[in-house]
């Protein structure tokens, strides 16, 4: 099901938190915590990377390209763009 950008986001804040939280060091813990780290600044980039798309898509509607296009760009049928990016675009 399509998600907001701001749903985006707050779940990747909820995933760096969930990460910080059950994932603190303990005394004798000797993993590499660089790879959580990673990961969540991965999921970070993840939710910009959505938002700017949102935005962009939304440019190109306004523009008057056709989801048709869109798709294309996207790698996937404007059917498929329509459907994922069509409420995020005003009407």
């Amino acid at each position: 099901m399509p998600r907001t950008s701001e749903e985006i986001i707050a779940h990747a804040e909820e995933l760096a938190q969930r990460i910080q939280q059950e994932d603190r060091p303990v005394p004798g813990d000797r993993r590499d915590l660089r790879c959580l780290t990673d990961l969540r600044e991965a999921v970070r980039s993840r939710a910009d990377a959505e938002q700017r798309i949102i935005e962009t898509v939304t440019a190109a509607r306004e523009g008057g390209y056709s989801w048709a296009s869109i798709g294309s760009q996207l790698g996937t049928s404007g059917e498929a763009a329509r459907q994922r990016y069509g409420h995020c675009v005003p009407h």
